[in-house]
């Protein structure tokens, strides 16, 4: 007696899997399915149980059925491996895993599904190479565009990925993904625009020309290359604008770091938030957020990525274990690169760093990936090395006044620089007036050569529209070195009340207080005299190696 192949497909299309993949088991060994007396429909209960097999994750499985059934499809004669399946017609389920194609079934969906389980147990080159490529151009369906373009640029074959993505969007300008990925590779706004397709309809005009098409469709592209080219005011204003248009955008907010106010189950990019959270010194939202991913999903690279922002101030070693797990979970993981690489400065292993930063360029540069290789380089004595990072993040980013700055800093670095350092800190902030990274950074130029009063006056420009604590600490140092030990005082204590975790502002304030008690700042504490000198000679000798 025949199983009842509509009751198969029936249990697939109400995500039955378990159910379905059972019945399946008793489908494909049935003896009227037998390969010589029907082949065709052999071939369509192996994808029936692979499409079973996918939905229940048991990806090898799936994988093991697709390549019977594709192996069947090359014996039978070409006019038979397409064919009208009736028991089928009611269905509306599309090529993937979890459906196959109402009116066929052919090689090519057969090893497009293939494919699909290679990219589930993260066999890339295989899914692209014995199966994508193998699929004809004009074959290609959509999905098939976009997955082949994925996998392309996951392979660094940027050009043909590219040409994947254009595909992509001849189709459907609303392919946010393709956008997304052809402004990361360097693709103008104006090129991505005149891909939208212009196939006129009956009154004449094409239903896609740039006056038809939504005017929001137009800013998320230009924002997005903006974005790729490291223009973040530009893109956070085109973003800002975008939002006013669409409130409470989750996408949106993801991409100006304000989501968690909207959705709280969100994970993606959570990982960048943290590290944000990390840098502003905000360990109570950091915990929270933590807490909140813990809660969500704990198996996610993004939320290992939070755990090592969380522990990096309180055990450093803990930390970097969280960051290497994350790797291990996603290779891909860029913020978990970055992790990696500054906790390895931290340790004093600029060459680890050095190489996890270079990871991170490799996948998308940008200006963090930059600024660890310049610190790591120049942490190795590889001045010239740096100066090449730099000056090749200045020509990426030539509206970039982080960018110049990085050229300033590896300059600063030598005695013989300081006075190029000089030119680029002040024209970084010719460029942004408002780049307080800048200022601080020409404030200690002024420092090193003995212009103190040229330091305080640069500093204090900026109190009144900053209320930084590293602009109160800088400026507390420069008052300390002149001895005006009052004024360190105060900008040490407003410091403190900006961020009262802040390990600088705490140490600098004790150091303070011992000076204006007539003590010795760097004189060690009796009962830790000998433990004081071995950490100060364990620390010598780890610089010097």
């Amino acid at each position: 007696m025949e199983v009842p192949k509509d009751q198969m497909t029936t249990l697939l299309d109400n995500g039955l899997y378990d159910s379905a993949q059972l019945l399946g088991c008793f489908l494909v060994s049935s003896a009227i399915t037998n390969i010589e007396a029907n082949p065709y429909m052999k071939v369509e209960n192996l994808v029936l149980q692979g499409d079973a097999l996918f939905g229940e994750k048991e990806f090898r499985r799936a994988l093991s059925m697709y390549k019977q059934a594709l192996q069947h499809c090359k014996v039978i004669p070409k006019q038979t491996t397409s064919y009208s399946r009736s028991s089928l017609s009611t269905s509306s389920r599309s090529s993937s895993p979890n459906s196959i194609n109402v009116s066929a079934i052919n090689e090519n969906e057969v090893k497009f599904k293939i494919a699909l389980c290679y990219c589930a147990i993260s066999e890339n080159r295989a899914a692209l190479l014995e199966q994508m490529e193998g699929i004809p151009p004009k074959a290609r369906t959509l999905r098939m565009n976009l997955t082949l373009g994925k996998l392309y640029r996951i392979s660094r074959h940027n050009r043909s990925a590219i040409a994947c993505y254009k595909d992509c969007l001849r189709h459907s300008p609303y392919i946010l993904e393709a956008i997304t990925a052809l402004a990361e590779l360097g693709i103008s706004s104006k090129e991505i625009l005149s891909l939208f397709p212009q196939t006129p309809n009956r009154g004449g005009r094409p239903p896609f020309d740039h006056v038809d098409t939504p005017r929001w469709l137009h800013l998320y592209v230009e924002a997005q290359c903006c974005i790729a080219s490291n223009d973040y005011k530009g893109g956070l204003d085109l973003f800002s604008e975008l939002l006013q248009r669409f409130p409470n955008n989750v996408h949106i907010m993801l991409e100006i770091a304000k989501v968690r106010s909207v959705d709280p189950y969100v994970v993606t990019y959570m990982d960048e938030y943290a590290m944000l959270l990390k840098a502003k010194s905000d360990q109570a939202k950091l915990n929270k957020l933590v807490h909140d991913l813990l809660n969500i999903d704990p198996a996610r690279a993004e939320v290992f990525v939070a755990l090592s922002a969380l522990w990096e101030r309180k055990d450093e070693r803990r930390a970097l274990s969280y960051a290497e797990k994350s790797l291990r979970i996603d290779d891909r993981n860029i913020s978990g690169y970055i992790m990696k690489g500054n906790l390895y400065l931290s340790l004093n292993r600029p060459d680890v760093a050095a190489t996890a930063f270079r990871a991170a360029q490799e996948l998308r540069p940008d200006l963090r990936s930059c600024q660890g290789l310049v610190r790591s380089y120049l942490a190795l004595s590889k001045s010239k090395e740096a100066l090449f990072t730099a000056r090749e993040a200045m020509k990426v980013m030539p509206q970039s006044a982080k960018a110049l700055k990085l050229v300033g800093d590896v300059h600063a670095s030598s005695s013989g620089g300081r006075e190029k350092a000089r030119k680029f800190y002040e024209s970084a902030l010719r460029l942004e007036p408002g780049f307080l990274g800048a200022a601080l950074a020409l404030a200690e130029l002024h420092v090193v050569e003995g212009r103190n009063k040229d330091a305080v006056s640069l500093l204090e420009r900026y109190l009144k529209d900053w209320a930084d604590d590293s602009l109160h600490i800088k400026l507390a140092q420069v008052f300390a070195a002149s001895n005006m030990l009052s004024d360190a005082l105060s900008h040490y204590q407003a410091a403190l009340r900006i961020n009262p975790q802040n390990e600088a502002a705490k140490k600098g304030l004790d150091r303070l207080e011992k000076q204006m008690k007539g003590m010795d700042p760097d004189a060690p504490e009796e009962e830790e005299e000998n433990e004081a000198e071995d950490a100060e000679g364990d620390q010598e000798e780890t610089e010097l190696l």
